[in-house]
């Protein structure tokens, strides 16, 4: 049987990429599955995202080459996945990938039974034997030998696999403590996280590993959070110092703001040029929580930036968010990025103010020699201040208006839910702090959008859409920072709409994906957690419980946190213990891998340690004052809505500091609600 490429109609930008492969590639469904049983073939998952270079490499390599598609159709069913639509499937065949070959990544490359158990699996592979690697076409020869010949070994070897997947998606099941939410104490395990920190610190550079370098927005927080409530010194140096040396190193965009996904060296030089929403999304808090506490005007530059970047680059017609900017332009990655001297003296020439040659490549660390591939250089900053004066402003907009005049890379313009309600979080966050009612408006119209158009007929949130077409079920994250996102615009606004719709989300949540009985306030201690999959999705090979944190926060981590935030609001004791228990069940990795799950371990201040700051009536001078300090796991409110109990029977013109549901003093200048919560802070 002949088979045909079906990507065409595809709302995945990656798919697409590959709709005009001579690989006959499949979407991940029934029809795909059903044909791989009828025709007795195994199935080749290749899983990536639109912004991925090497899935670009590996695409132009191997699934352009007709040799290549003629193999690959004749004795394969081949599906293609992104990883962004799908991450449940991503997270189990990455857990196939890791078992098999003890690392993993993108673009990801799986031979499964029909069924979908896995029985081979890597990364990528180049088009002929390179590097210690196999040649992909000899990948493809032995497996399609071995499923004729010996196929007794290879239901074995998938029995094996399929087991280690089951055995990763059920972790938490098999780590879970029975531990009551109150013995979960804040302090204690912020210590042992940040002592973990400690020992992994790169004291030179910044950072928490050796190269490749990840942002860590998390691991930043806990630093800062830590120093916040103890004074300690060197946490804060630690937090500072990392955020300062992303902030000035190749890692961030000096020419129009926001963060490439990871540094490929040890000093935040050399980065991945791709750039991802939900890096911004994540880096934003941490950069402005830094701010909150230290006044570093270069953090509240990189704040402003970043976000001013995100709407200007990423908003789309429909008032959503596209998900990331490729690493590539032409096909050539970081071109679009990188400068040499003579295209720094060609893009100042005639420029009036701006810096010569000489200085602003100084300025930008422009060498003769260059940074980066063929004598270019990426444009980073000195260690310092990131501020600039008249001359660098002129500068940087002869360089940007330089760049912008190459060939740009491509947009990934789908909206994920999950993705948008995260930045629609940090917006909120962010306006609250910085009073940018520009980014309170987009807040809102994301936020907006999330919950009416990206639903199906019958109002079941949806993950993703593009051009108007939405596709495929919302996972336990995308409602979990849905819920998070409208906690904050009540923080912002004080409109009560926020709250019902967020109790009617978190209903939702809890009736798709909580695992067993439901816990009460009368019965805390019921259930198992939650599932990242509805109980209305498709089966898989394994219905997982996402507990460990990667380069986003586990769905685990922020369920908790919405729910914690929303039943504070609210006084919904009912949510409170069921975030309380979903917590609990996880004690045992919070007090034995800390760094494995350092948002859990923040989710700790939401259930234990929050503190409410009331001020009602309309915004004034004491609500300012609540949201100019850094004030973790605060709660910020005002206004005049009935739906919440924390503004009954309280005084217009006096704000109110409770902790633990108990409550100081109310007092009527700022300078005593900073005071206040500093103190409540600290305990």
């Amino acid at each position: 049987m002949e088979l045909t490429n079906r990507l065409e109609g595809s709302t995945s930008p990656y798919l697409l990429q590959h709709a005009e492969n001579p690989v006959a590639w499949q979407p991940w469904d029934d029809e795909a599955l059903a044909l791989a049983v009828e025709l007795d073939r195994p199935l080749l998952i290749s899983i990536g995202y639109a912004s991925c270079h090497w899935c670009h490499v590996m695409a132009h390599e191997s699934f352009e080459d007709p040799a290549v598609a003629e193999l690959t159709n004749r004795s394969f069913v081949p599906i293609k996945i992104d990883r962004e639509e799908r991450p449940d499937l991503d997270s189990l065949y990455m857990a196939a990938t890791q078992a098999a070959t003890g690392h993993g990544g993108w673009p990801m490359t799986v031979f499964a039974t029909p069924d979908g158990r896995p029985f081979y699996a890597g990364t990528y592979f180049p088009p002929a034997d390179r590097g210690g690697l196999p040649g992909f076409p000899r990948v493809l020869a032995a497996l399609e030998d071995a499923w004729r010949t010996q196929r007794t070994s290879v239901e074995d070897q998938a029995d094996e696999l399929a087991k280690a997947v089951q055995s990763e998606a059920r972790l938490a099941d098999r780590l879970a403590a029975d531990l009551p939410p109150g013995d979960l104490d804040l302090g204690d395990h912020l210590e042992r996280l940040v002592a973990a920190l400690g020992e992994r610190y790169d004291t030179v550079d910044g950072g928490f590993s050796p190269a490749p370098k990840f942002p860590r927005p998390s691991f930043a927080l806990a630093c800062l959070i830590h120093a916040r409530r103890s004074d300690d010194r060197t946490s804060l140096a630690m937090a500072m110092d990392t955020l300062r040396a992303m902030a000035c190193g190749g890692l961030y965009d000096h020419l129009v703001g926001g963060f490439a996904r990871y540094s490929v060296d040890g000093r935040w030089l050399v980065p991945h040029f791709e750039k991802m929403l939900t890096d911004q999304a994540l880096l934003v808090p941490a950069y402005l929580a830094a701010y909150q506490l230290t006044g570093d005007e270069s953090c509240r530059q990189v704040v402003a930036e970043t976000l001013d970047w995100v709407l200007e680059h990423l908003s789309l017609p429909n008032g959503g968010l596209a998900a990331s900017v490729d690493a590539d332009a032409a096909g050539v990655e970081g071109s679009h990025g990188v400068f040499r001297p003579s295209e720094v003296a060609a893009a100042l020439e005639g420029v009036p103010g701006a810096l010569d040659v000489d200085a602003a490549c100084a300025l930008y660390g422009v060498t003769a020699d260059g940074t980066f591939e063929h004598g270019a250089s990426v444009i980073a900053r000195r260690r310092g201040p990131l501020a600039r004066n008249a001359a660098e402003e002129a500068t940087r907009l002869a360089l940007l208006a330089a760049r912008l005049d190459r060939p740009q890379p491509s947009v990934d313009d789908k909206v994920l839910t999950e993705w948008n309600a995260m930045m629609a979080t940090a917006l909120a966050e962010a306006a609250g702090v910085l009073g940018d009612e520009r980014w309170a408006q987009a807040s809102r119209r994301i936020v907006e959008l999330l919950d009416g158009s990206q639903r199906d007929a019958d109002g079941r949130l949806l993950r993703s859409s593009r051009a108007g077409t939405t596709t495929g079920l919302a996972m336990l994250a995308d409602h979990a920072w849905l819920i998070l996102a409208m906690t904050r615009l009540f923080e912002l606004d004080g409109d009560g709409r926020w709250l019902v719709r967020g109790k009617e989300i978190a209903d939702d949540m809890i009736a798709l994906f909580h695992d067993g009985p439901v816990a009460t306030a009368r019965a805390p201690e019921q259930g198992a957690g939650f599932f990242t999959t509805g109980s209305d999705a498709p089966p898989t090979l394994a219905r997982a419980k996402e507990v460990l944190d990667g380069a986003l926060p586990s769905s685990t981590a922020v369920t908790i946190v919405a729910l914690a935030r929303l039943s504070r609001l609210t006084g919904d004791a009912d949510l409170e213990a069921v975030a309380g228990r979903t917590l609990a069940l996880t004690a045992n990795l919070l007090s034995e891998h800390p760094m494995a799950v350092p948002d859990l371990v923040l989710a700790i201040g939401e259930v234990a340690a929050g503190i409410e700051v009331v001020t009602p009536g309309p915004p004034d001078a004491l609500s300012a004052a609540a949201w100019s300090t850094f004030s973790p796991f605060a709660l910020r409110v005002h206004g005049t809505a009935p739906e919440t109990p924390l503004l009954e029977g309280r005084s217009v013109g006096l704000a109110y500091v409770c902790t633990s549901g108990t409550c100081r003093l109310p007092v009527g200048d700022a300078g005593s609600v900073v005071a206040e919560i500093d103190d409540a802070v600290r305990r």
